[in-house]
């Protein structure tokens, strides 16, 4: 499997704030982009050895087994800023939430609330999380100084993302409110069976 240039960016990017094993960046990577990126162990791994060979990363002496640290190259920061400047990639969206609620008369009303509800419920906890990180950024301000302002833009977009989401939730539920004040609009079997 090709490695792809947004994984490269991924893990040139990690790197260049520190340098770390490949478990370390892992979990860098889950924490702290988590809200809006992720990589598996089977693209960071592989990675690292395409980004060591071509001499953009170096791997340190390990201090135990199984256990080396990488750190970026002045080649690999060159190559992180050319990675930086392409224009995003954007990925077809595929929601399963927004695919039921399109077909939702097939599931009624009711169940499309619970649906909506439980969305409503995650964005709750994600602005809640995004609040939190927010507040610990500037404890964090020691080790991310330089990276810190940047990183704050993430969390903001999260947060209005969140915020967009709550607010989506509320409108789609008094929309689903009337629908459930009215005859079902679910198929009779006449319908299905023509």
């Amino acid at each position: 499997m090709a490695v792809s240039e947004q994984t490269q960016m991924a893990v040139l990017g990690g790197l260049s704030i520190a340098p770390m094993t490949g478990y370390a960046l892992r979990e860098q990577i889950r924490e702290a982009l988590g809200h809006f990126w992720s990589e598996s162990f089977g693209q960071i791994y592989p990675a690292l050895s395409l980004l060591e060979q071509g001499g953009l990363i170096e791997r340190q002496a390990a201090l135990r087994a199984g256990s080396s640290t990488f750190t970026i190259t002045p080649a690999g920061s060159i190559r992180l800023r050319e990675l930086l400047a392409e224009a995003p990639q954007t990925a077809q969206p595929r929601n399963g939430l927004l695919l039921r609620l399109f077909f939702g008369r097939q599931l009624g009303a009711d169940t499309c609330r619970r649906l909506v509800l439980d969305a409503r419920a995650r964005a709750e906890a994600e602005l809640a999380e995004m609040q939190r990180i927010r507040t610990e950024l500037p404890a964090e301000v020691a080790e991310t100084a330089p990276d810190a302002p940047y990183i704050l833009l993430t969390v903001l977009a999260g947060e209005h993302s969140a915020r967009a989401s709550i607010a989506w939730a509320d409108e789609a539920l008094q929309l689903l409110d009337n629908l459930s004040a009215t005859p079902s609009s679910a198929p009779t079997r006449i319908e299905e069976s023509r």
